[in-house]
């Protein structure tokens, strides 16, 4: 009669110490910092605090859909070249008071722009007590084709006020600027800061009849090109 064997016992594992756990612990935490600094912060908040996001591609995970524009939708390029530098130049324009005989609380003053070039304007009045009292009338027309009784006009603005600040693309070639008129019963003078690309109108022709001259002007730099 054989012996009886006695079941083998199963073997008991030691429990990890607790230095085991925290050094567990620890490195997790460790790699689960490390993932947010180098994955989760560059990909979905671009923040790349490490510059890992950058070097391993990431980063760009988290840049928004681009969506192609038409840089001709509103008619024209929306970057050009010029020929010239930009220039600035400051006018100060003298507007007699309202009735004046020989008709000075009135004049026109513009400069010409080509097609598709850029005019920046400011322009404020001295003396005025009641804004309504400086008619103004902000518009452009060409030159070109006036011998056959023909002339295209944009109109921009037609208001009254003591300032005015804005920009202007000209819609054509041309002279471009304002009519003011004074209807009140002081002289003022109206202070006109531009900047942009344009030339000046000799005094007497269309557009400087009154012969207003820059003050302090910072003359074009290269060729320009001619009306």
């Amino acid at each position: 009669m054989s012996d009886l064997q006695t079941p083998a016992q199963p073997v008991q594992q030691a429990a990890p110490s607790k230095r085991t756990l925290l050094l567990s612990v620890a490195g997790a935490g460790l790699v689960a910092v490390l993932i947010i600094f180098v994955a989760v912060l560059p990909a979905e908040y671009n923040r790349d605090p490490l510059g890992l996001g950058r070097l391993t591609g990431l980063s760009r995970l988290w840049a928004p859909k681009q969506v192609a524009v038409a840089t001709d939708a509103a008619g024209g390029p929306s970057a050009r070249r010029e020929p010239a530098a930009f220039r600035t130049d400051s006018f100060e324009i003298p507007l007699a008071p309202d009735g004046d005989e020989a008709r000075r609380n009135a004049l026109e003053f513009k400069v010409k722009v080509n097609k598709g070039s850029m005019l920046i304007y400011r322009w404020r009045v001295e003396g005025l007590s009641v804004p309504e009292d400086l008619m103004f009338d902000f518009h452009g027309h060409t030159v070109a084709g006036a011998a056959q009784g023909e002339v295209s006009v944009a109109d921009y603005e037609r208001a009254s006020g003591a300032e005015a600040n804005g920009s202007l693309v000209a819609p054509i070639d041309g002279i471009h600027g304002w009519y003011f008129r004074n209807r009140s019963d002081k002289p003022l003078r109206i202070r006109v800061q531009l900047a942009g690309y344009y030339q000046l109108i000799p005094a007497g022709q269309q557009g400087n009849l009154a012969g207003i001259e820059p003050e302090g002007s910072a003359p074009p730099r290269g060729p320009q090109r001619s009306q």
